[in-house]
């Protein structure tokens, strides 16, 4: 009896990143239908009667889940070069944010562009990073800062994902700075959030979850509670940027509400980390802002290890303080910066980051699984972290199908 797949995928050296390790399988194939994977195993082990639609060959290169970059700030209007010049002469990151620049000017400039004109500026980046290997992609409001702009940023961001074929999840991060209009109201700002912004992002069903910025230039750890408070009563998910610049126990906060994921921690302490294994929130680590701005203090990272956090890898792309586009670039910084291992960038930015978005179908080769896979022309997984720039994906696939990343 024969059996219809749609795609079968030969002469691979398959990352299967199940079980330990990379899970390697030397001449491996891999079969797809519905835009999941059927099977996958060695070549001379496929069943028999199997017929394809679509045979490929790998010819012998390395073959990995797709990636997953979770945490960018990819909708946004203008860039803010000029920001980066300001802090080669030495201002800090809190001197520009105070002086209006920072994420106050990336306000002024998305409120100024139209839907349309968002879209148009945003997808060459989402394009950079479909080209680079990422299948699925979450990008955070926040450069909006009232209603109607961060539900314009919000409707942006799905057209990306429908406009490339991919899956895009999306954030309000509502609670990312002070609007103009609430200075020196932030509880104000907060009860906006609450009030108005919350229940028509998760009425119009533009987020997959909530994040805010904790931080002394931003807001409290009492402004970040009451806004999860509300958003777990409307049912999101929450995530937190936490414990970047100082320690305010972001991380034990995220933890509390069950938090997909807390992101940047340099500063977290061991009673955030212990809270976060116990929670089973991901440490998500943002190596581009770390390296733009110059920072020192790293991450906890051996505490994260011997505690058992799952630690994910983004490029948290944004305009002002990691304008990166390729998240293979983020993993090999990972290492080189965090120390992290090849293996662990790699689950990073394939298994955990998944875990992060609150998604348990993707990030690994295995039946079951969404057929999002990437041709790389490398024959070692190590060799991802170890070029640094440069085009390695040879095919992007999603569900099976060729991505639509041309201009």
């Amino acid at each position: 009896m024969t059996e219809a797949w749609d795609g079968l995928l030969v002469d691979a050296r398959l990352a299967t990143l199940a079980g330990d390790g990379h899970g390697l399988i030397d001449k491996g194939a891999l079969g797809w239908r519905d835009g999941r994977i059927v099977w996958v195993g060695a070549q001379d082990a496929i069943p028999a009667g199997i017929s394809a639609a679509e045979t490929l060959s790998a010819q012998g290169t390395l073959v990995t889940p797709g990636l997953i970059d979770c945490h960018t700030h990819l909708v946004f209007g203008s860039d803010r070069a000029r920001e980066f010049e300001q802090r080669l002469h030495g201002a800090s990151y809190e001197d520009i944010a105070r002086a209006g620049g920072g994420i106050a000017s990336s306000v002024r400039a998305t409120r100024a562009a139209s839907e349309d004109e968002l879209l148009a500026q945003s997808l060459p980046r989402a394009r950079a990073l479909l080209a680079d290997g990422v299948t699925t992609l979450e990008i955070k409001s926040g450069y909006g800062l009232d209603l109607d702009h961060e539900l314009k940023m919000l409707r942006v961001a799905r057209r990306i994902g429908a406009a490339l074929g991919i899956d895009v999840a999306t954030t309000l991060l509502a609670a990312h700075a002070l609007p103009p209009e609430f200075a020196g109201r932030a509880d104000g700002w907060i009860d906006e959030i609450c009030t108005h912004i919350l229940p028509a992002a998760a009425q119009a069903g533009l987020a997959d979850a909530v994040d805010a910025f904790c931080e002394k230039i931003a807001f409290t750890p009492a402004q970040t509670r009451r806004m999860f408070e509300r958003a777990s009563a409307l049912g999101l998910r929450v995530k937190l940027h936490a414990d970047q610049l100082s320690d305010l126990g972001g991380a034990a906060l995220a933890a509390e509400f069950g938090a997909l994921s807390a992101d940047h921690l340099e500063w977290t302490n061991s009673d955030g980390v212990r809270a976060m294994a116990a929670a089973g929130t991901v440490a998500v680590l943002l190596p581009g802002a770390f390296y733009a701005l110059r920072e020192t203090r790293l991450p906890p990272i051996e505490a994260f290890r011997a505690a058992g956090v799952a630690i994910a890898v983004a490029t948290d792309l944004n305009p002002g303080t990691s304008p990166l586009l390729s998240l293979r670039l983020a993993m090999s910084m990972a290492c080189t910066l965090f120390r992290l291992t090849p293996l662990e960038a790699m689950l990073g930015a394939t298994v955990h980051a998944a875990r992060a978005l609150g998604l348990d179908d993707r990030g690994r080769l295995a039946v079951g699984q969404r057929a999002d896979f990437v041709l790389w022309n490398v024959h070692e997984p190590a060799e991802l972290c170890y070029w640094i720039g440069g085009p390695l994906a040879r095919e992007v696939r999603v569900g099976g199908r060729l991505a639509r990343a041309a201009n």
